[in-house]
């Protein structure tokens, strides 16, 4: 019989609390980045749209509450763990846009496949 790899709610859990790390090849060369999963209570602030805003607007709206959870969690990476700090929230908006933009996926995707693999009961 093969056993199913499965997320506990313990394990799951204490992701909000582990520094977990990630590493991407851009432009043939390896870059390493940290962050941990925010609580509910540490996402960020987000102020509705109404509902007659254009397409534009709401998606630059989507970008900047994106781009805002994760720096928080970078940011929440870096405190508990300094000396593995690769990137801030001050260089952020330096780094290639394309480098920004694999490792919001790869966060992202890491996020995606945890949920993936939360069943209960």
């Amino acid at each position: 019989m093969t056993k199913k790899n499965v997320w506990s709610v313990e394990e799951l859990v204490s992701l909000t609390s582990e520094v977990q790390t990630g590493a991407i090849t851009y432009r043939g060369r390896e870059f390493g980045f940290q962050f941990c999963e925010l609580k509910e209570k540490e996402e960020p602030k987000i102020k509705w749209l109404p509902e007659n805003v254009k397409e534009e607007e709401r998606a630059a709206w989507a970008t900047e509450i994106g781009v805002e959870r994760i720096l928080l969690m970078i940011d929440k990476a870096n405190k508990k763990n300094p000396d593995g700090a690769t990137i801030t929230s001050d260089n952020w908006n330096a780094l290639p846009a394309t480098l920004r933009y694999t490792i919001t996926s790869e966060i992202l995707q890491v996020e995606t496949e945890a949920k993936g693999n939360f069943t209960i009961g």
